[in-house]
Protein backbone atom coordinates (compact mmCIF):
# COMPACT_ATOMS: atom_id res chain seq x y z
CA UNK A 1 0.00 0.00 0.00
CA UNK A 2 1.73 2.99 -1.40
CA UNK A 3 2.17 5.61 1.55
CA UNK A 4 0.04 8.68 1.79
CA UNK A 5 1.86 11.43 0.73
CA UNK A 6 0.91 14.80 2.47
CA UNK A 7 3.27 17.13 1.47
CA UNK A 8 3.28 16.33 -1.80
CA UNK A 9 -0.82 16.48 -1.81
CA UNK A 10 -0.32 19.87 -0.74
CA UNK A 11 2.33 20.62 -3.50
CA UNK A 12 0.06 19.05 -6.40
CA UNK A 13 -2.66 21.28 -4.73
CA UNK A 14 -0.60 24.31 -6.05
CA UNK A 15 -2.57 26.31 -2.75
CA UNK A 16 -1.66 29.98 -2.37
CA UNK A 17 -0.76 30.20 1.44
CA UNK A 18 -0.10 33.80 1.55
CA UNK A 19 -3.64 34.93 1.68
CA UNK A 20 -4.84 32.74 4.11
CA UNK A 21 -2.19 33.44 6.36
CA UNK A 22 -2.84 37.11 5.76
CA UNK A 23 -6.66 36.37 6.39
CA UNK A 24 -5.73 34.51 9.80
CA UNK A 25 -3.63 37.66 11.08
CA UNK A 26 -6.08 39.90 10.38
CA UNK A 27 -8.81 38.09 11.71
CA UNK A 28 -6.69 37.50 14.83
CA UNK A 29 -5.82 40.80 14.93
CA UNK A 30 -9.34 41.97 14.86
CA UNK A 31 -10.86 39.26 17.32
CA UNK A 32 -8.06 40.90 19.91
CA UNK A 33 -8.99 44.43 18.88
CA UNK A 34 -12.66 43.65 19.72
CA UNK A 35 -12.45 41.77 22.82
CA UNK A 36 -9.75 44.60 24.03
CA UNK A 37 -12.55 46.84 22.61
CA UNK A 38 -15.45 45.28 24.92
CA UNK A 39 -13.18 44.66 27.53
CA UNK A 40 -12.70 48.26 27.64
CA UNK A 41 -16.47 49.07 27.07
CA UNK A 42 -16.90 46.83 30.50
CA UNK A 43 -14.68 48.77 32.33
CA UNK A 44 -15.66 52.26 31.48
CA UNK A 45 -19.46 50.69 31.83
CA UNK A 46 -18.33 49.82 35.83
CA UNK A 47 -16.27 52.92 36.53
CA UNK A 48 -19.83 55.19 35.26
CA UNK A 49 -21.92 52.93 37.68
CA UNK A 50 -19.80 53.26 40.61
CA UNK A 51 -19.86 56.72 40.12
CA UNK A 52 -23.33 57.13 39.44
CA UNK A 53 -23.88 55.08 42.73
CA UNK A 54 -21.83 58.14 44.59
CA UNK A 55 -23.43 60.85 42.60
CA UNK A 56 -26.85 58.64 44.22
CA UNK A 57 -25.69 58.83 47.80
CA UNK A 58 -24.31 62.44 47.50
CA UNK A 59 -28.15 63.89 46.12
CA UNK A 60 -29.82 61.57 48.97
CA UNK A 61 -27.44 63.23 51.78
CA UNK A 62 -28.49 66.79 50.21
CA UNK A 63 -31.77 65.67 50.65
CA UNK A 64 -31.92 64.58 54.10
CA UNK A 65 -30.24 67.26 55.24
CA UNK A 66 -32.40 69.62 53.36
CA UNK A 67 -35.34 67.79 54.67
CA UNK A 68 -34.06 67.71 58.39
CA UNK A 69 -33.87 71.84 57.77
CA UNK A 70 -37.07 72.18 56.63
CA UNK A 71 -38.44 70.39 60.02
CA UNK A 72 -35.55 72.21 62.42
CA UNK A 73 -36.19 75.75 61.03
CA UNK A 74 -33.44 76.78 64.20
CA UNK A 75 -30.92 74.24 62.95
CA UNK A 76 -27.32 75.93 62.64
CA UNK A 77 -24.69 73.44 62.22
CA UNK A 78 -21.59 75.63 62.59
CA UNK A 79 -21.76 75.49 66.18
CA UNK A 80 -21.65 71.55 66.11
CA UNK A 81 -19.17 70.72 63.45
CA UNK A 82 -16.46 72.96 65.24
CA UNK A 83 -16.49 71.30 68.30
CA UNK A 84 -14.15 69.31 69.84
CA UNK A 85 -14.80 65.22 69.98
CA UNK A 86 -14.93 65.11 73.82
CA UNK A 87 -16.67 68.18 74.03
CA UNK A 88 -19.38 66.44 71.41
CA UNK A 89 -19.33 63.12 73.12
CA UNK A 90 -20.40 65.36 76.58
CA UNK A 91 -23.00 67.31 74.86
CA UNK A 92 -24.54 64.35 73.22
CA UNK A 93 -24.59 62.39 76.35
CA UNK A 94 -26.06 64.96 78.47
CA UNK A 95 -28.60 65.49 76.36
CA UNK A 96 -28.01 69.01 75.12
CA UNK A 97 -27.07 67.58 71.66
CA UNK A 98 -29.25 65.40 69.65
CA UNK A 99 -27.30 62.36 67.59
CA UNK A 100 -29.81 63.60 64.40
CA UNK A 101 -28.74 67.28 64.56
CA UNK A 102 -24.97 65.77 65.03
CA UNK A 103 -25.33 63.85 62.02
CA UNK A 104 -26.99 66.12 59.61
CA UNK A 105 -23.99 69.17 60.60
CA UNK A 106 -21.46 66.60 59.62
CA UNK A 107 -23.13 65.41 56.49
CA UNK A 108 -24.15 69.04 55.18
CA UNK A 109 -20.42 69.72 56.21
CA UNK A 110 -19.10 66.77 54.57
CA UNK A 111 -20.59 67.67 51.24
CA UNK A 112 -19.22 71.00 51.35
CA UNK A 113 -15.81 69.69 51.59
CA UNK A 114 -16.44 67.11 49.52
CA UNK A 115 -17.23 69.30 46.73
CA UNK A 116 -14.14 71.30 46.43
CA UNK A 117 -11.79 68.31 47.76
CA UNK A 118 -13.62 65.17 45.82
CA UNK A 119 -12.32 62.92 49.18
CA UNK A 120 -15.76 60.61 49.39
CA UNK A 121 -16.68 57.40 47.20
CA UNK A 122 -19.86 57.21 48.96
CA UNK A 123 -22.19 58.16 51.74
CA UNK A 124 -23.48 55.77 53.73
CA UNK A 125 -27.14 56.36 53.98
CA UNK A 126 -27.74 53.59 56.10
CA UNK A 127 -26.43 56.02 58.61
CA UNK A 128 -30.23 57.59 58.95
CA UNK A 129 -31.53 54.44 59.92
CA UNK A 130 -29.11 53.90 62.51
CA UNK A 131 -30.36 56.68 64.48
CA UNK A 132 -33.39 55.06 65.35
CA UNK A 133 -31.77 52.67 66.59
CA UNK A 134 -29.39 54.65 69.15
CA UNK A 135 -32.55 56.14 70.01
CA UNK A 136 -32.95 53.25 72.15
CA UNK A 137 -29.54 52.28 73.11
CA UNK A 138 -27.90 55.38 74.57
CA UNK A 139 -24.57 53.86 75.04
CA UNK A 140 -20.91 53.55 74.04
CA UNK A 141 -18.44 55.51 74.41
CA UNK A 142 -19.04 57.39 70.56
CA UNK A 143 -22.22 57.56 71.26
CA UNK A 144 -24.15 59.71 68.38
CA UNK A 145 -20.95 60.59 66.78
CA UNK A 146 -20.61 60.61 63.34
CA UNK A 147 -17.34 58.82 61.92
CA UNK A 148 -16.00 58.39 58.35
CA UNK A 149 -14.06 54.99 57.40
CA UNK A 150 -11.95 54.75 54.01
CA UNK A 151 -12.92 53.09 51.31
CA UNK A 152 -11.16 49.23 51.75
CA UNK A 153 -12.97 49.50 55.78
CA UNK A 154 -15.98 46.56 54.48
CA UNK A 155 -19.89 47.83 54.92
CA UNK A 156 -22.56 45.82 54.40
CA UNK A 157 -23.78 46.63 50.87
CA UNK A 158 -20.53 48.80 49.89
CA UNK A 159 -17.71 48.17 47.47
CA UNK A 160 -14.53 48.29 48.82
CA UNK A 161 -13.00 49.18 45.58
CA UNK A 162 -9.32 49.74 46.43
CA UNK A 163 -9.83 52.20 43.50
CA UNK A 164 -9.38 49.28 41.19
CA UNK A 165 -12.25 48.10 38.78
CA UNK A 166 -12.03 44.53 39.06
CA UNK A 167 -13.24 45.21 42.71
CA UNK A 168 -16.32 47.16 41.78
CA UNK A 169 -19.85 45.35 42.37
CA UNK A 170 -18.84 43.25 44.46
CA UNK A 171 -20.43 44.64 47.86
CA UNK A 172 -19.80 43.50 51.13
CA UNK A 173 -21.87 40.66 52.56
CA UNK A 174 -21.52 41.91 56.48
CA UNK A 175 -19.39 44.58 57.89
CA UNK A 176 -15.72 44.63 58.92
CA UNK A 177 -15.23 43.79 62.54
CA UNK A 178 -13.68 47.65 63.24
CA UNK A 179 -17.07 48.73 62.60
CA UNK A 180 -19.00 46.28 64.11
CA UNK A 181 -17.51 47.47 67.20
CA UNK A 182 -17.92 51.03 66.40
CA UNK A 183 -21.31 50.62 65.80
CA UNK A 184 -21.90 48.64 69.40
CA UNK A 185 -19.68 51.63 71.27
CA UNK A 186 -23.01 54.29 69.21
CA UNK A 187 -21.20 55.57 66.76
CA UNK A 188 -22.02 56.31 63.23
CA UNK A 189 -20.32 55.50 59.92
CA UNK A 190 -22.04 57.81 57.68
CA UNK A 191 -18.83 58.46 54.60
CA UNK A 192 -16.63 55.88 52.72
CA UNK A 193 -13.26 58.21 51.54
CA UNK A 194 -10.90 57.70 48.29
CA UNK A 195 -8.14 55.95 48.18
CA UNK A 196 -5.16 56.02 45.40
CA UNK A 197 -5.55 53.03 42.78
CA UNK A 198 -4.17 50.06 44.34
CA UNK A 199 -3.75 51.47 47.47
CA UNK A 200 0.09 51.56 47.77
CA UNK A 201 0.71 54.81 46.91
CA UNK A 202 1.13 58.49 48.43
CA UNK A 203 -1.28 60.44 46.74
CA UNK A 204 -4.59 60.03 46.21
CA UNK A 205 -6.14 59.08 42.86
CA UNK A 206 -7.87 56.81 41.11
CA UNK A 207 -9.09 56.32 37.61
CA UNK A 208 -12.56 55.69 39.00
CA UNK A 209 -13.54 58.70 41.62
CA UNK A 210 -10.19 60.46 40.25
CA UNK A 211 -7.87 63.14 42.27
CA UNK A 212 -8.45 64.19 45.99
CA UNK A 213 -7.10 67.58 46.83
CA UNK A 214 -5.29 68.76 50.42
CA UNK A 215 -7.96 71.19 52.14
CA UNK A 216 -4.74 73.13 53.27
CA UNK A 217 -3.78 73.87 49.74
CA UNK A 218 -5.64 72.63 46.44
CA UNK A 219 -2.45 72.25 44.64
CA UNK A 220 -0.99 69.65 46.86
CA UNK A 221 -1.22 66.28 47.57
CA UNK A 222 -3.58 65.10 50.54
CA UNK A 223 -1.17 62.30 50.77
CA UNK A 224 -1.73 58.38 50.86
CA UNK A 225 -3.55 56.00 51.40
CA UNK A 226 -5.81 57.37 53.63
CA UNK A 227 -6.02 60.95 51.74
CA UNK A 228 -9.44 61.02 51.48
CA UNK A 229 -9.73 60.69 55.37
CA UNK A 230 -6.85 63.67 55.93
CA UNK A 231 -8.65 65.34 53.40
CA UNK A 232 -12.21 65.50 54.60
CA UNK A 233 -10.88 65.74 58.75
CA UNK A 234 -8.40 68.35 57.64
CA UNK A 235 -11.80 70.18 55.60
CA UNK A 236 -13.93 69.83 58.81
CA UNK A 237 -16.16 67.32 57.18
CA UNK A 238 -15.06 65.01 59.78
CA UNK A 239 -14.55 64.14 63.36
CA UNK A 240 -12.83 60.58 63.71
CA UNK A 241 -11.89 57.94 61.11
CA UNK A 242 -10.69 55.01 60.20
CA UNK A 243 -7.95 54.82 58.09
CA UNK A 244 -4.88 51.80 57.26
CA UNK A 245 -1.26 52.21 57.34
CA UNK A 246 1.53 49.76 55.91
CA UNK A 247 3.99 52.22 55.27
CA UNK A 248 2.75 55.37 56.35
CA UNK A 249 -0.76 55.35 54.88
CA UNK A 250 -2.03 56.96 58.02
CA UNK A 251 0.70 58.84 59.03
CA UNK A 252 1.23 61.03 55.69
CA UNK A 253 -2.29 61.99 55.38
CA UNK A 254 -2.26 63.30 58.42
CA UNK A 255 0.81 65.29 58.21
CA UNK A 256 0.48 66.88 54.99
CA UNK A 257 -3.52 67.58 55.60
CA UNK A 258 -2.46 69.20 59.35
CA UNK A 259 -4.22 66.75 61.38
CA UNK A 260 -3.07 63.59 64.16
CA UNK A 261 -2.93 59.77 63.06
CA UNK A 262 -2.18 57.19 64.73
CA UNK A 263 -0.52 53.81 63.33
CA UNK A 264 -1.14 51.32 66.29
CA UNK A 265 0.95 48.04 66.83
CA UNK A 266 -0.08 45.77 64.44
CA UNK A 267 -2.93 43.41 64.99
CA UNK A 268 -3.97 45.70 67.97
CA UNK A 269 -7.21 46.28 66.03
CA UNK A 270 -8.58 43.45 64.04
CA UNK A 271 -7.92 43.43 60.31
CA UNK A 272 -10.91 41.36 59.83
CA UNK A 273 -12.75 42.54 56.53
CA UNK A 274 -10.37 44.84 55.45
CA UNK A 275 -10.13 44.56 51.95
CA UNK A 276 -6.64 44.71 49.81
CA UNK A 277 -4.85 44.14 46.43
CA UNK A 278 -2.05 41.73 47.81
CA UNK A 279 -3.59 38.83 49.28
CA UNK A 280 -1.50 36.79 51.41
CA UNK A 281 1.25 39.45 52.33
CA UNK A 282 2.37 38.65 55.31
CA UNK A 283 5.85 39.78 55.93
CA UNK A 284 4.39 43.40 56.95
CA UNK A 285 1.27 44.02 58.17
CA UNK A 286 -1.32 46.37 57.93
CA UNK A 287 -2.49 48.71 60.70
CA UNK A 288 -5.67 49.96 61.13
CA UNK A 289 -6.21 53.30 63.34
CA UNK A 290 -7.76 56.63 63.60
CA UNK A 291 -7.21 59.70 62.09
CA UNK A 292 -8.96 63.03 63.83
CA UNK A 293 -8.35 66.61 64.79
CA UNK A 294 -6.17 66.06 68.11
CA UNK A 295 -4.90 63.26 70.33
CA UNK A 296 -7.50 62.82 72.78
CA UNK A 297 -9.83 61.72 70.48
CA UNK A 298 -7.00 59.41 69.06
CA UNK A 299 -7.12 57.98 72.49
CA UNK A 300 -11.18 57.80 72.67
CA UNK A 301 -10.86 56.17 69.39
CA UNK A 302 -8.55 53.36 70.81
CA UNK A 303 -10.86 53.27 74.16
CA UNK A 304 -13.95 52.74 72.33
CA UNK A 305 -12.35 49.94 69.87
CA UNK A 306 -10.40 48.09 72.33
CA UNK A 307 -13.34 46.29 74.00
CA UNK A 308 -14.42 43.02 74.84
CA UNK A 309 -16.54 43.53 71.48
CA UNK A 310 -13.52 43.36 69.60
CA UNK A 311 -12.19 41.03 71.49
CA UNK A 312 -14.80 38.46 70.92
CA UNK A 313 -15.55 38.94 67.08
CA UNK A 314 -11.72 38.32 66.20
CA UNK A 315 -10.47 36.50 68.96
CA UNK A 316 -7.15 36.38 67.16
CA UNK A 317 -6.55 39.80 68.67
CA UNK A 318 -5.22 40.16 71.92
CA UNK A 319 -7.59 40.79 74.56
CA UNK A 320 -5.76 43.53 75.97
CA UNK A 321 -8.19 46.79 76.51
CA UNK A 322 -6.75 50.11 76.59
CA UNK A 323 -4.68 51.47 79.41
CA UNK A 324 -5.89 54.63 80.77
CA UNK A 325 -3.12 55.00 83.19
CA UNK A 326 -0.22 54.93 81.32
CA UNK A 327 -2.11 57.23 78.75
CA UNK A 328 -3.10 59.59 81.56
CA UNK A 329 0.18 59.66 83.26
CA UNK A 330 2.19 63.04 84.05
CA UNK A 331 5.57 61.14 84.67
CA UNK A 332 8.31 62.91 83.19
CA UNK A 333 9.38 60.83 79.82
CA UNK A 334 12.58 59.29 78.90
CA UNK A 335 12.64 60.45 74.99
CA UNK A 336 15.70 59.87 72.19
CA UNK A 337 15.48 61.48 69.47
CA UNK A 338 17.26 61.45 65.62
CA UNK A 339 17.40 64.43 63.33
CA UNK A 340 18.14 62.65 60.05
CA UNK A 341 17.76 58.65 59.50
CA UNK A 342 20.34 58.81 57.17
CA UNK A 343 17.97 58.07 54.12
CA UNK A 344 16.68 61.26 53.55
CA UNK A 345 17.68 64.95 54.93
CA UNK A 346 14.74 66.62 56.26
CA UNK A 347 13.48 69.71 54.66
CA UNK A 348 13.89 72.67 56.15
CA UNK A 349 10.67 73.14 58.35
CA UNK A 350 10.63 69.78 58.89
CA UNK A 351 14.21 70.09 60.55
CA UNK A 352 13.22 73.29 62.37
CA UNK A 353 9.60 72.26 63.77
CA UNK A 354 11.36 69.04 64.85
CA UNK A 355 14.31 71.12 66.96
CA UNK A 356 11.71 73.27 68.54
CA UNK A 357 9.68 70.51 69.94
CA UNK A 358 12.69 68.41 71.29
CA UNK A 359 13.37 72.06 73.17
CA UNK A 360 10.09 72.19 74.30
CA UNK A 361 10.37 68.51 75.86
CA UNK A 362 13.46 69.47 77.43
CA UNK A 363 12.42 72.83 79.46
CA UNK A 364 9.32 70.64 80.28
CA UNK A 365 11.59 68.77 82.52
CA UNK A 366 11.61 65.24 79.94
CA UNK A 367 15.16 63.55 80.00
CA UNK A 368 15.92 63.81 76.11
CA UNK A 369 19.48 62.76 74.50
CA UNK A 370 20.24 61.62 71.01
CA UNK A 371 19.89 58.32 69.91
CA UNK A 372 21.03 56.48 66.86
CA UNK A 373 18.61 56.77 63.97
CA UNK A 374 17.11 53.47 63.89
CA UNK A 375 17.68 50.96 61.27
CA UNK A 376 15.89 47.55 59.41
CA UNK A 377 17.31 44.57 61.39
CA UNK A 378 16.06 41.93 63.33
CA UNK A 379 13.59 43.61 66.19
CA UNK A 380 15.00 41.97 68.90
CA UNK A 381 17.85 43.59 68.09
CA UNK A 382 16.52 46.62 68.12
CA UNK A 383 14.51 46.24 71.10
CA UNK A 384 17.72 45.31 72.63
CA UNK A 385 19.50 48.71 71.84
CA UNK A 386 16.30 50.61 72.46
CA UNK A 387 16.15 49.33 75.96
CA UNK A 388 19.77 49.81 76.56
CA UNK A 389 19.94 53.36 75.95
CA UNK A 390 17.22 53.29 78.45
CA UNK A 391 14.17 55.26 76.70
CA UNK A 392 9.96 55.26 76.83
CA UNK A 393 9.49 56.86 73.60
CA UNK A 394 11.18 57.77 70.18
CA UNK A 395 11.04 61.34 68.79
CA UNK A 396 11.70 62.07 64.64
CA UNK A 397 10.97 64.22 61.89
CA UNK A 398 7.93 63.31 59.90
CA UNK A 399 7.61 63.78 56.24
CA UNK A 400 6.09 67.12 55.40
CA UNK A 401 4.94 69.40 54.33
CA UNK A 402 2.54 68.32 51.92
CA UNK A 403 3.66 67.14 48.48
CA UNK A 404 3.01 68.80 44.44
CA UNK A 405 0.96 65.85 43.11
CA UNK A 406 3.24 62.89 41.47
CA UNK A 407 5.75 62.87 43.99
CA UNK A 408 6.89 60.48 47.04
CA UNK A 409 9.60 59.44 49.51
CA UNK A 410 9.35 56.22 51.61
CA UNK A 411 11.98 57.47 55.01
CA UNK A 412 10.67 58.26 57.84
CA UNK A 413 7.22 56.45 57.99
CA UNK A 414 7.68 53.05 57.08
CA UNK A 415 10.37 51.71 59.13
CA UNK A 416 7.90 51.46 61.87
CA UNK A 417 5.58 49.30 59.61
CA UNK A 418 8.24 46.56 59.24
CA UNK A 419 9.80 46.84 63.09
CA UNK A 420 5.64 47.14 64.01
CA UNK A 421 6.61 50.21 66.38
CA UNK A 422 3.26 51.74 67.16
CA UNK A 423 3.92 55.48 66.06
CA UNK A 424 1.41 58.91 65.70
CA UNK A 425 1.82 62.30 64.01
CA UNK A 426 1.03 65.49 65.80
CA UNK A 427 0.71 68.70 64.05
CA UNK A 428 3.72 71.22 65.82
CA UNK A 429 4.21 74.27 63.26
CA UNK A 430 3.72 75.44 59.59
CA UNK A 431 6.16 76.39 56.80
CA UNK A 432 7.50 79.52 57.05
CA UNK A 433 8.77 81.89 54.72
CA UNK A 434 12.40 81.77 55.89
CA UNK A 435 11.95 77.69 55.37
CA UNK A 436 10.87 77.68 52.13
CA UNK A 437 14.26 80.12 50.79
CA UNK A 438 16.20 77.84 52.81
CA UNK A 439 15.33 75.18 50.07
CA UNK A 440 17.35 76.42 47.72
CA UNK A 441 20.39 75.40 50.01
CA UNK A 442 19.08 71.91 50.56
CA UNK A 443 21.94 69.24 49.08
CA UNK A 444 20.47 66.43 50.51
CA UNK A 445 22.27 62.81 52.15
CA UNK A 446 23.25 61.56 48.71
CA UNK A 447 23.09 64.69 46.31
CA UNK A 448 21.29 62.26 43.67
CA UNK A 449 18.46 62.52 41.89
CA UNK A 450 16.21 61.42 44.80
CA UNK A 451 17.17 64.30 46.98
CA UNK A 452 16.07 66.72 44.34
CA UNK A 453 13.05 65.35 43.60
CA UNK A 454 12.15 65.72 47.12
CA UNK A 455 12.89 69.65 46.71
CA UNK A 456 10.99 69.82 43.95
CA UNK A 457 8.17 67.85 46.03
CA UNK A 458 8.08 70.34 48.85
CA UNK A 459 8.40 73.58 46.64
CA UNK A 460 5.82 76.25 47.32
CA UNK A 461 4.57 75.36 50.99
CA UNK A 462 4.59 78.17 52.76
CA UNK A 463 1.70 78.36 55.41
CA UNK A 464 1.39 74.48 55.28
CA UNK A 465 0.93 72.48 58.42
CA UNK A 466 4.22 70.41 59.54
CA UNK A 467 4.33 67.67 62.07
CA UNK A 468 6.41 65.36 64.07
CA UNK A 469 6.76 62.28 64.68
CA UNK A 470 6.31 60.03 68.00
CA UNK A 471 7.53 56.67 68.32
CA UNK A 472 6.57 53.60 70.95
CA UNK A 473 7.89 49.72 71.40
CA UNK A 474 5.65 47.14 70.37
CA UNK A 475 2.23 46.86 72.13
CA UNK A 476 2.53 50.21 74.07
CA UNK A 477 0.29 51.97 71.86
CA UNK A 478 -1.02 54.14 75.34
CA UNK A 479 2.33 55.37 75.30
CA UNK A 480 3.20 56.56 72.37
CA UNK A 481 -0.51 58.61 72.86
CA UNK A 482 0.55 59.64 75.81
CA UNK A 483 4.04 61.19 74.49
CA UNK A 484 1.74 62.65 71.33
CA UNK A 485 -0.32 64.35 74.21
CA UNK A 486 2.36 65.75 75.30
CA UNK A 487 3.54 67.13 72.35
CA UNK A 488 0.63 68.57 71.53
CA UNK A 489 -0.24 69.98 74.82
CA UNK A 490 3.05 71.72 75.42
CA UNK A 491 2.71 73.16 71.33
CA UNK A 492 -0.48 74.36 72.08
CA UNK A 493 1.05 76.34 75.29
CA UNK A 494 4.07 77.24 73.45
CA UNK A 495 1.56 79.22 70.47
CA UNK A 496 -0.46 80.66 73.45
CA UNK A 497 3.00 82.23 74.76
CA UNK A 498 3.98 83.62 71.78
CA UNK A 499 0.67 84.80 70.78
CA UNK A 500 0.64 87.01 74.27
Amino acid sequence: MARFNVQQLVLDLHINWTPVIAATVCGTGALYLFLKWRNNQEIQKKILNARKRRDASLLQAEQAVQQFKMQNPDFESSSIVSLSLPELTGKLKDGSLQPDAVLYALMEKALEVNKNLNCSTEFLMESVAQLEDIKTQKKGLLYGVPISIKDNVSYEGHDTSCGVVSKLGQPALVDSVVVKVLKKQGAIPFIKTNIPQGLLNYDCSNPIYGQTLNPCNLQKSPGGSSGGEGALIGGGGSFLGIGTDIAGSIRIPASFCGICGFKPTAKRISARGISSCIKGQNSVLPSLGPLARDVESLALCMQALLCQDMFSLDPTVPPIPFNQEVYESSEPLRIGYYENDGYLQPSPSMARAFRETKDLLERAGHTVHRHTALTVGYIQEVIAEWRRLNVDVLLCPMLGPAYNFTYCALSYTSLYNLLNFPAGVVPVSAVTEEDEAQLSQYTGVHGDMWDKLFVKAVKGGVGLPVTVQCVSLPWQDEMCLRFMREVEQLTAKNKLTRKY
